[in-house]
């Protein structure tokens, strides 16, 4: 901000000892903070400086300084003086002197900026109305046409500046502590009131509520208490007294703030993973990155949206947000789409605004390919105004956002059609029925919002996993990688065209009960139906459990996924007590088997929904199977004892913990996404270990070989066909082997030399 206009500006700094030394310097620096905003020229603003305390006294004449830094070098040598507070003086000081050093010219704006705590000790009485003194001098000022500006130090009284200041009192009185917002809050009044325009192009004035507040002295009565009293040359006597305690406390003062807002180019923080932003002018900007990142200008990895989707991002402009939290909105978006979208990015863009109506400011696929073209859309956004009506904007654009252009004659592009939901307050209409309605039209839904929106994003996506939240608004940026990610997540649903062996191990105990359990059912077919079930992909089979296992189907009962969701359907409850290790031990020994239809050379994933209960077990035959290349996942539901499920899962990457079986249904696409990243793992070929007789398995790209010891073929099935002094042997074998020859040719020649004595004694 800027003010040039022709101006008289004198600062009237409190420097009594009710201000104190350290206050003082705090409106020292304000008022040269505000001067580095003023065009300070002979011919323009010209700024005076007088002290008062017990007497005023002028430290600078408004004709003395005419650059900004002959008046920086003259503030810094006014130093504190003290004494009482005798505001009245300073006042009758310009009144008598007029401006000293000013131009005197009905053309030239004269201004006063009191810079005070407000405990004058004459004029205003306790109950703040005026009797003569200070607000006599001040009312006498601004009828002279003065305008009179009082910003308030340290722990201000308020009722007594509000008293001094030019109507309305709301934009003429400040709190010097907030310097930044004391200074575009007095900017914003003399451009108001046509002193000067010093609102940048692209700024606007805001209004909204606030509030001040000062440290004051509570008298609070105690209690009657028995004391004495008398007088010279009278007897005492006892009577009660009362006694008080004097506390500090906040008062609080309800007003209005005048302020403009300019979309300064780093005020959004565009410079990720701890980049520096650095302003170059109104809308420029550079990022200091960190080692790393400087390949990119907004210090972010390498992202591109390059997903083919439908995108409409729905941004809230309610009143409630106000003017500075829509733009912050609006440059999360901008940055959002500076960082993913490229001239060839496959993604079609649409953009709205909502709040006590819906406005589409662009189609999706209206900018597509002119990225230009779309962030200059983003810029002409402006907020609705009004309450925050989710609800209805959903039901609008699911109809009304979304157009679907024709390839050729009788075919459309048709493609995924997702809604990104900024909001940052919380909705005042219904917003499950139309976000229902929005998701049953497969349009997906991704919420945007702070973490205390949590619950009313949750309803409205459906998933919690297409909830993204911040706990702060400059941590929002950080969110862009994430954001993008959900966002191309919807393009690639389920794992069709991926080949493995797929078994669910439902619990179907007495503890999880026969409600449950069907609901349990029903999130497998839903699961069942995200993967290509034949002979050559997907094969699934279901085993449930209470006290024993039991297979409901095989892996290779059924070649279709409609004959799989009729089997699962016709599954049965069992009842009775859980053993989630017997159900285990099962799956290994029975299903997971070459007789069970589990095929060698295909990546094979256990799937295990239970409650918790019956699990102390589980551990041995879950880590055997791991060992055996199984992939484990569990789903628990309820109050489930996560260290327990741990064992079974192996890493907390793959638990899934629901707080309901109701919430099942919103954890679907989180648990096939895992099983997704899992399948397209590279497979392991040695685990199970396919060598046979203590056979070494050893992988090379997408094979294996066995090292094979008395055994040969490919899995070391066949007893090797060579002569026993072919074979080779251990070293330490070798040496036995020569060590018991020697032994043994020792004792034959001690028997021979037994024998030959023995016939020469016979003889």
């Amino acid at each position: 901000m800027q003010c040039s206009a022709a101006m008289d500006l004198v600062f009237l700094l409190d420097g009594s000892y009710s201000v104190g030394k350290g206050s003082f310097e705090r409106s020292r620096h304000y008022a040269i903070r505000l001067s580095q905003v003023l065009d300070i020229q002979p011919d323009k603003v010209r700024v005076g400086v007088v002290q008062f305390g017990s007497s005023p006294r002028l430290e600078i004449s408004l004709d003395e300084c005419s650059t900004k830094e002959q008046l920086n070098k003259r503030f810094k040598k006014i130093t504190y003086r003290g004494g009482s507070t005798q505001t009245a003086q300073a006042f009758q000081y310009l009144l008598r002197k007029g401006f000293p050093g000013g131009r005197n010219s009905s053309s030239v704006a004269r201004v006063v900026v009191l810079l005070s705590d407000g405990r004058f000790k004459e004029g205003v009485t306790k109950g703040g109305v005026a009797k003569g003194g200070v607000a006599q001098a001040a009312s006498q000022l601004k009828e002279s046409g003065v305008v009179l500006f009082a910003v308030g130090l340290r722990h201000p009284r308020w009722e007594e500046l509000h008293e001094l200041a030019s109507t309305p009192m709301e934009s003429h009185v400040f709190f010097a502590e907030h310097f930044s917002d004391a200074v575009n809050g007095l900017c914003t009044t003399l451009t108001t009131f046509s002193v000067c325009n010093a609102a940048p192009t692209g700024c606007q004035m805001h209004s909204y509520p606030c509030e001040r507040k000062t440290l004051e002295k509570v008298k609070e009565l105690q209690g009657n208490f028995m004391c004495w009293k008398g007088a010279k040359g009278f007897s005492t006597y006892t009577t009660l007294c009362p006694h008080y305690r004097y506390t500090k406390a906040y008062t609080r003062h309800q007003t209005v703030c005048h302020r403009t807002i300019c979309p300064d180019p780093c005020d959004s923080e565009p410079c990720l993973n701890g980049g520096t932003c650095v302003s170059e002018g109104p809308e420029g900007y550079r990022c200091v990155c960190p080692p790393g990142y400087g390949g990119d200008p907004h210090c972010a990895p390498a992202l591109s949206l390059d997903c083919s989707v439908d995108l409409l991002f729905l941004v809230e402009g309610s009143a409630t947000l106000g003017l500075e939290g829509f733009m912050r909105l609006k440059a999360f978006l901008k940055r959002f789409l500076q960082t993913v979208i490229t001239s060839d990015t496959p993604t079609k863009v649409g953009l709205a605004v909502f709040g006590r109506e819906v406005r589409v400011e662009a189609q999706v696929g209206r900018f597509r390919g002119d990225v230009k073209g779309l962030l200059g859309a983003v810029d002409a956004m402006q907020p609705v105004g009004g309450p925050t009506r989710a609800g209805q904007a959903l039901r609008h654009v699911t109809g009304h956002g979304f157009l679907s252009a024709p390839v050729f004659a009788d075919v459309t592009d048709d493609l995924p059609r997702v809604v990104v939901l900024l909001m940052a307050t919380p909705a005042v209409d219904e917003v499950v029925e139309p976000a229902r309605y929005a998701r049953d039209r497969e349009t997906f839904l991704i919420g945007v919002g702070p973490e205390a929106l949590r619950g009313q994003l949750d309803n409205i996506t459906g998933n919690p996993q297409r909830t993204l939240t911040y706990d702060a608004a400059g941590r929002l940026n950080g969110k862009i990688p994430e954001l993008k990610a959900k966002i191309c997540s919807v393009d690639n649903q389920g794992c069709l065209g991926q080949a493995l062996d797929l078994v669910f191990v439902v619990d179907a105990s007495g503890g999880v009960g026969r409600e449950n359990f069907a609901t349990l059912r029903e999130f497998v077919r839903g699961l069942t139906m995200q993967f290509d079930i034949n002979r050559d992909l997907a094969q699934v089979a279901l085993v449930t459990y209470g006290r024993r296992a039991g297979t409901e189907f095989g892996l290779d009962a059924h070649d279709s996924g409609s004959a799989v969701l009729r089997a699962v359907a016709e599954s049965r409850y069992a009842g009775g007590a859980a053993s989630s290790g017997a159900a285990l031990l099962h799956v290994r020994t029975t299903v997971l088997t070459e007789a069970g239809g589990a095929r060698p050379g295909i990546h094979k994933v256990v799937v295990v929904l239970t409650d918790g209960s019956g699990g102390e077990d589980a551990a041995v035959p879950a880590q055997r199977m791991r060992n055996d290349g199984v992939a484990m996942f569990v789903v628990g539901v309820g109050d489930v004892q996560r260290e327990r499920l741990l064992r079974v899962a192996g890493a907390e990457e793959r638990m899934v913990a629901v707080p309901f079986y109701e919430d099942l249904k919103y954890f679907e696409d989180v648990l096939v996404q895992m099983l997704c990243a899992e399948v397209k793992k590279p497979l392991d070929l040695c685990k199970p270990n396919p060598c046979m007789n203590d056979g070494m398995c050893s992988q090379s790209g997408g094979s294996f070989h066995c090292q094979c010891r008395g055994f040969e073929g490919p899995h070391c099935e066949t007893k090797s066909r060579r002569s026993r002094g072919d074979q080779p042997r251990p070293e330490p074998q070798q040496r036995n082997r020569r060590q018991g020859e020697r032994i043994r040719g020792e004792l034959l020649s001690r028997y021979k030399l037994h024998r030959r004595r023995h016939v020469v004694h016979k003889a």
